[in-house]
């Protein structure tokens, strides 16, 4: 497991299943899972994780929607 927040000591994998279970920012990441709650120095990390996750949350939106 490699560890995102050393503050709270939560890995990547929790850090990407609350992504996965609709995350959608820093805000909703600290509230599922604590990450970036305390010091913010992960912080970079949960929104490079984000923006991994943006182009198919974007791609959901567009079909929904057309």
């Amino acid at each position: 497991m490699a560890l995102v927040c050393h503050c709270e000591g939560i890995g990547h994998r929790k850090i990407a299943k609350s992504i996965a279970h609709g995350a959608s920012s820093v805000l909703d990441v600290q509230l599922q899972c604590g990450a970036g709650a305390r010091c913010g120095g992960c912080i970079p990390v949960i929104e490079e994780m984000l923006g991994e996750r943006a182009p198919e949350t974007a791609m959901g939106v567009m079909l929904r929607a057309g």
